[in-house]
């Protein structure tokens, strides 16, 4: 999906007006910014992150649904521009926590923004997330892991742990594997958590470290977020 987003998501905007070609290394919080009075600037956001916000969706639920849901997640995004806290990211726990109390948004933090939302509408669907984990759970331990679940594999780095693993995300409570998974799947920093779920940099710590005790238990000690931006923290 290469045209811009706009075209599906506004009909009243100018049709074949597409980003200038100029934009490429434009920061993401200018985009959104500029997006308000140029709604097709923000097809550059969309061709940014939309096969990662696709992949995190897959890794949820499943490759169908990932479809829809990636979809949806950029045109609540689209949507929501106009309120898009487009102020410099927040620098230290503090501002962190300000953010996740006080519900003020992303505070620059646009792919953090777009995890969040995506993370709210994965929430829609729990019961099919917590049906693909058991039935990884369930699987034989010499089946091949296909397709969506290979990442997740792969982040312990042996096929026979599917099992465990399925388990232990199944096990997980919903706020917990959000946090957790956001690390693993989606790479942010504890500090782009906190803006993604609007909660405390100091939840996001004790939600992660409940969750990896339970992971690393069922795994053998295996830590699937290690390869994570905050060393130390946890």
């Amino acid at each position: 999906m290469t045209a811009p987003l706009v075209c599906a998501v506004d009909p009243e905007s100018p049709a074949g007006t597409g980003p200038p070609d100029d934009v490429g290394a434009v920061a993401d919080v200018v985009l959104i910014r500029r997006s308000r009075g140029e709604p097709e600037l923000f097809g550059v956001i969309f061709d940014r992150y939309y096969p990662e916000i696709h992949r995190f969706a897959a890794n949820r639920l499943d490759q169908v649904a990932a479809d829809d849901l990636a979809a949806e997640t950029f045109l609540v995004a689209f949507r929501k521009r106009a309120v898009f806290d487009s102020g410099e990211p927040a620098d230290g726990s503090a501002s962190a926590d300000h953010a996740g109390e006080t519900g003020i948004g992303a505070g620059g933090h646009v792919r953090a923004w777009l995890y969040g939302i995506a993370t709210n509408l994965v929430r829609r669907q729990r019961r099919n997330e917590q049906r693909r984990y058991r039935a990884l759970a369930r699987a034989p331990r010499d089946q091949s892991v296909v397709d969506h679940d290979e990442r997740i594999t792969a982040m312990v780095s042996a096929q026979s742990v599917q099992r465990d693993l399925g388990r232990a995300l199944a096990s997980l409570s919903a706020r917990d594997r959000d946090v957790l998974l956001l690390v693993a799947l989606g790479e942010l920093s504890y500090h782009e958590v906190a803006v993604a779920l609007e909660i405390p940099y100091g939840t996001v710590c004790s939600r992660l470290n409940r969750a990896r005790r339970k992971v690393r238990k069922a795994l053998g000690d295996t830590d699937p977020t290690s390869h994570d931006r905050d060393p130390g923290n946890v």
